[in-house]
């Protein structure tokens, strides 16, 4: 029952910004770990950025200082701002948190969005 619904993905051009969001849907946040992930064709899946179990946040270095990863624990909804997109920054990208469970038992567990295209045109 647990999901990441995610959304704001799509077709920009280079420069152009974009916001992603990824909603919890069946549960509420477990602890402190979010993060958002991509990967592009024939590529490896690389790390955008996250927050750690203690609270640190970190980006990849090819975004920082273009990306923000935000948490609103009252909407169950984590976001990811990128500006300044560039055509490398084409792929499909990944949320993912760790969840608590509306139901019983309540057990929190690593979970994944189903990923959302951004496709970024020169």
């Amino acid at each position: 029952q647990v999901q990441l619904v995610q959304s704001g993905g799509g077709s920009v051009q280079t420069g152009e910004s974009l916001r992603l969001s990824c909603a919890v849907s069946g549960g509420t946040f477990g602890d402190n770990t979010a993060g958002w992930y991509r990967q592009a064709p024939g590529d490896q899946r690389e790390l955008v950025a996250n927050i750690l179990d203690v609270g640190v946040v970190r980006y990849a270095d090819s975004m920082k200082g273009r990306v923000t990863i935000s948490r609103d624990r009252t909407k169950n909804t984590v976001y990811l701002e990128m500006n300044s997109l560039k055509p490398e920054d084409t792929a499909v990208y990944y949320c993912t948190a760790n969840v608590r469970s509306d139901t019983y038992p309540y057990a929190i567990r690593t979970t994944w969005g189903r990923g959302i295209q951004v496709t970024v045109s020169s």
